[in-house]
């Protein structure tokens, strides 16, 4: 028995939002996360005014990480089908 040829439904194109980058954006202007930002940026900016030094900022920026994800992580969830 052939198969019947499925013709494909208009559907109107709708841009899809993945929640974590929303949520991770609102995360990022918590003021508890923002201060976590602050001192990234002040780290960035010291580190690049140097020409020699040994210093990272990658404890400041695992600091703003941990604490953007620690946000979203319950709200995230509530999006999963």
């Amino acid at each position: 028995m052939p198969l019947s040829p499925v013709k494909a439904q208009e559907v109107e194109e709708q841009e899809l939002v993945d929640p974590q980058t929303t949520l991770r954006e609102k995360c990022r202007e918590e003021p508890k996360c923002a201060a976590f930002k602050e001192k990234w940026d002040a780290c960035e900016t010291r580190v690049r005014s140097r020409k020699k030094t040994a210093e990272t900022c990658s404890e400041e920026l695992i600091d703003f990480i941990q604490c953007v994800d620690h946000c979203v992580a319950p709200e995230l969830f509530k999006h999963l089908k």
